[in-house]
């Protein structure tokens, strides 16, 4: 998330929703630590690829992570992810600034 996005109403909203579940909490700390494939991440995380792949996706959408796909020596199609560099700042008057740039679609909170 870039700086300038962190300060709309409506980014502020999707990467906080993004960021309102422990199983997502769980993904980005363990993207911290460094990039990894879908198949890796899901077997350290003890979840199934495709509910890793949703959180993913809603992680992705809301900036926090970036997903590049990558063949492998064996020409196998491996998804990585990472984190991307971001800072949410949350205060009073950072809230009530960006709460001025807040649109009206409902589906950015969903």
């Amino acid at each position: 998330m870039k700086q300038s996005d962190a300060s709309s109403g409506d980014a502020l909203l999707l990467a906080l929703s993004a960021l309102a579940s422990p199983q997502r909490l769980r993904i980005v700390a363990a993207l911290a630590e460094g990039r990894e494939y879908v198949s890796r991440l899901a077997r350290r995380l003890e979840t199934s690829r495709p509910l890793l792949h949703m959180h993913l996706q809603r992680l992705e959408a809301a900036g926090l992570v970036t997903g590049t796909l990558e063949l492998s020596e064996e020409g196998k199609a491996m998804k990585y992810y990472e984190v991307t560099e971001f800072a949410l700042e949350l205060t009073p008057a950072a809230i009530a600034q960006a709460a001025k740039t807040l649109t009206d679609r409902k589906e950015v909170a969903e």
